[in-house]
């Protein structure tokens, strides 16, 4: 009987002892704000406090165990000079940030997804002024000597840091395939003459889906494309798509999937609680509607050509422009489209996306299909708009169709160009071309 009853307050004991353990640790430095994750092996209830004099962020776990080495930590290009932690009050862990200087701290936790567990999020934000800030104080309005701006195109590609997005049979992650093809589509645009690209993320971190649509608005854009390669609960689904914002419902049931997929990413941010002020003047309301009505059908209009042009080098999954209410879509002044360029959870689809040739092929055809919007309804004051009046504005990029025995030099002397601007100008890293390829040629 003694022995049963030991026992019992052995298992007693450890119950009330019983907590989490800090398995891992990784680091994602951004432009305006340092990510810390710290992988728990469950929920793990902490606070967070800065001090200063010298400049430290501590974090408090209760109930949590060290279980990986915070020395390994690579802390370049981030606030923190070191990582160092300690127990206490016996079962508690006490983490501490060495800081270079004074930062801002968020916290929250994450359930797990595809690729982590669960996890303790810090964000260590830049109070020196935000990438937000940046932007604000440096609108992007590019003009020439004669005042004629340039068309702004900010080009958002999807998740990225602690957010992988989608993951396909093989591995391929979203956030790696996409920021490859936005970042390939802004050199493009900026190539031509009368438009200028901006990247909402540059490199692998997060950026909030709000923070997105606010960049755009900062920047001045004329279009904001935010580009994916999304997945679906089977691998049969394929093809890409192109998305504008829909008010009401989704057109068909993997628009309206996709949608609540993607919009929960925005829980990676930190940002499932948030609240937008709202005004209750009717006259703002009506403006409001007015202008998300006619943002939404230049949307539809931008959308239609960009899928007209992907037609051309990629099976479609849907003929049609789709609507649906993700989140990132939805700015009432600016008209935005969402482009899956495929379903990452196709194996056929995933090993495409993971081709340069590929990525590029879809970048040049939603650039074509941009360009062809912007060039036939150009917005008032810019470049394109006053070429227009000229009646150089008209004019679309030709287009050649590779037949048999046709090579690129013979192409480039008949179009009185070169190679090296018809690779250039096509995303080609050499000079083989196949029968049936459509290749763009630049006006001279």
């Amino acid at each position: 009987m003694k022995i049963l009853v030991i026992a019992a307050l052995f298992f007693s004991v450890s119950a009330v002892w019983a907590g989490t353990r800090v398995d891992g640790v990784r680091l994602w430095p951004a432009p305006d704000h340092t990510r810390l994750v710290l992988d728990t092996a469950d929920l793990v209830d902490h606070n967070v406090f800065a001090l200063s004099n010298p400049s430290r962020l501590v974090i408090d776990l209760k109930d949590t165990a060290l279980g990986t080495d915070f020395s390994n930590v690579d802390t370049a290009g981030s606030p923190i000079q070191r990582i160092r932690s300690a127990p206490r009050n016996g079962n508690d862990l006490r983490v501490v940030l060495d800081l270079k200087s004074e930062i801002k701290p968020r916290s929250f936790v994450l359930e797990p997804n595809q690729q982590y567990g669960h996890r303790l999020v810090i964000d260590l934000i830049d109070e020196q002024g935000s990438r937000l800030d940046r932007a604000a104080s440096n609108p992007t309005v590019t003009q020439d000597s004669a005042g004629k701006r340039d068309v702004i195109v900010v080009i958002d590609a999807g998740h990225g840091g602690e957010d992988p997005g989608a993951i396909g049979p093989r591995g391929t992650r979203e956030k790696d395939v996409v920021l490859k093809m936005a970042t390939r589509l802004a050199d493009l645009i900026n190539q031509q003459k009368g438009f200028t690209a901006k990247l909402t993320r540059t490199g692998d971190y997060y950026v909030g889906l709000r923070n997105r649509t606010l960049l755009a608005r900062k920047y001045n854009a004329d279009l904001f494309v935010s580009v994916h390669a999304d997945a679906f609960r089977t691998p049969q689904p394929r093809g890409a798509s192109v998305f504008a914002l829909s008010q009401r419902g989704a057109t068909s049931e993997t628009a309206r999937w996709l949608a609540q997929s993607e919009n929960r990413s925005d829980l990676i941010g930190g940002a499932g609680g948030v609240s937008l002020d709202g005004r209750d003047d009717m006259l703002a309301g009506v403006l409001l509607d007015l202008s998300m009505t006619a943002s939404i059908n230049a949307s539809l209009g931008v959308g239609d050509s960009v899928l007209g042009r992907l037609g051309r080098v990629a099976k479609l999954h849907k003929k049609g422009v789709e609507q649906a209410a993700f989140v990132v879509l939805k700015s009432p002044d600016i008209p935005s489209i969402l482009v899956e360029a495929g379903f990452i959870s196709n194996p056929t689809e995933e090993k495409n996306l993971s081709t340069e040739w590929y990525r590029n092929k879809l970048a040049n055809a939603i650039f074509d299909g941009v360009e062809q919007y912007f060039r036939r309804t150009p917005p008032p004051g810019t470049l394109l708009a006053w070429e227009k009046q000229r009646g150089r504005g008209d004019l679309d990029i030709s287009q050649y169709r590779i037949r048999r025995g046709d090579t690129l030099s013979a192409v480039a002397r008949e179009n009185q160009t070169t190679v090296n601007e018809l690779m250039r100008f096509n995303g080609m890293s050499d000079d083989r071309v196949m029968v049936g390829q459509t290749i763009r040629i630049p006006s001279s």
